[in-house]
């Protein structure tokens, strides 16, 4: 069984930096694309920014410029560096990979999630 678990959400006031950590745990597995996606009230679910597991990363474009997405494959870990946050960006953020658990089956794996809050 693989676990998954989020660190780092807050409180911050608008124009601050948060940093999102997610770390993978648990019987071995290999990890392919991991990533966040987060959801504001009222809101449907948003992907936010993915990583591949050689580094390729892809961003929605609300978050472009302003947050960085990056993994440490050695710890299983995926990171997101959040700045210039605004009031819009509170969200629950969900960290989400792509696993596949040695005599397992491949499926997306998904942490509790982690509450961003933006507000002065």
């Amino acid at each position: 069984q693989v676990q998954v678990v989020e660190s780092g959400g807050g409180l911050v006031q608008p124009g601050g930096s948060l940093r999102l950590s997610c770390a993978l745990s648990g019987s071995p597995f290999m990890v392919y694309t991991m990533g966040w996606n987060r959801q504001a009230p009222g809101k449907q679910s948003e992907s936010v920014a993915s990583i591949t597991s050689i580094g390729s990363t892809d961003y929605a474009d609300s978050v472009k410029g302003r947050f960085i997405i990056t993994r440490d494959n050695a710890k299983n870990t995926v990171y997101l560096q959040m700045n210039s946050l605004s009031p819009e960006d509170t969200a629950v953020y969900y960290c989400n990979a792509d696993v596949n658990p040695v005599g397992g089956t491949r499926a997306p794996h998904w942490g509790q999630g982690t509450q961003v809050t933006v507000s002065s």
